[in-house]
């Protein structure tokens, strides 16, 4: 595998996974260890989730857990591989204007070359106006020229997700089509639509906005093949790859607490050994 040690070198090397006509499926990972693993296998980039950070730091997601400890998560991220790394930042943990710029200035210095970046606002629990939205997005594409990393923008749109006056799935489709238009020519590189399933939507929404879009894996999604087929660009897991791990523990914490499982543990082949060199790049 090709070291990349630029960051500049390793977010060309992200936005051109979006466009070799290959679905880029990322488990989302929440911690150094998962990332050294995800390498160790040869994916070619690494995707952090907001919800997993949260949980596996004992917080609610929604932007609760304090910025300068997802500050520094990144930034051991980042250092644990030499693979290009996303964020999922949700709303940019900003008020402000000032406060974003701030914020991305800081997140650009732990290394990471791509963002997921939504258009909820959590204080009036509504989606941000068009034109608000789109300032916000200009902003941080004008910090990344400014710093010479072309930062990847992943335009999430929460139309389907948090979107309570779109009732019909025309209304819904024809809301994040005018808002992913409006994003990609404010400067974001791809659309990020959660909760998104229609196969023919997802069609639709491809040819009308002609950049990445990216979807993640909920109950109803078509397959990664049929995902392929239409042209998604991009498949996240979000919080999907911590509830399977979650939920190996708990299935083998329910059995020890039985007196039963301890042959799990034994027989594991994953050994010590095997979690030290991926700690240390070997």
């Amino acid at each position: 595998m090709e070291i990349i040690q630029s960051q500049k070198a390793k977010a060309k090397l992200f936005k051109e996974l979006h466009h070799r006509g290959k679905i880029l499926v990322l488990p989302n990972i929440w911690d150094p260890l998962g990332a050294a693993l995800l390498q160790n296998l040869g994916y070619p980039a690494i995707a952090t989730a907001s919800a997993s950070v949260a949980f596996t730091n004992g917080y609610d997601d929604g932007e609760h857990i304090p910025f300068k400890d997802v500050l520094m998560l990144l930034s051991k991220i980042t250092a644990s591989v030499d693979l290009p790394v996303t964020a999922d930042i949700e709303s940019g943990y900003s008020r402000t204007q000032t406060d974003l710029q701030k914020n991305i200035e800081l997140l650009l210095g732990t290394g990471i070359v791509g963002i997921n970046f939504e258009d909820y606002d959590k204080q009036t629990e509504s989606l941000f106006p068009l034109e608000v939205q789109c300032e916000r997005i200009g902003l941080i594409r004008k910090i990344s020229e400014a710093f010479d990393v072309p930062l990847f923008i992943n335009a999430r749109t929460d139309v389907y997700l948090r979107g309570k006056v779109f009732i019909t799935e025309e209304e819904k489709l024809s809301e994040t089509i005018r808002r992913g238009k409006a994003y990609i020519e404010a400067g974001a590189d791809g659309v990020f639509a959660p909760a998104m399933k229609i196969k023919d939507d997802l069609e639709k929404l491809i040819a009308a906005l002609k950049c990445p879009v990216n979807v993640i894996a909920l109950p109803g999604i078509p397959d990664i093949k049929s995902l392929q087929q239409i042209g998604v660009a991009r498949l996240s897991l979000g919080p999907g790859f911590l509830k399977v791990a979650i939920k190996a523990m708990k299935d083998l914490a329910i059995k020890l607490k039985n007196h039963e499982g301890l042959d799990e543990v034994l027989e594991n082949d994953i050994t010590t050994t095997e979690l030290r060199n991926l700690v240390l790049k070997k």
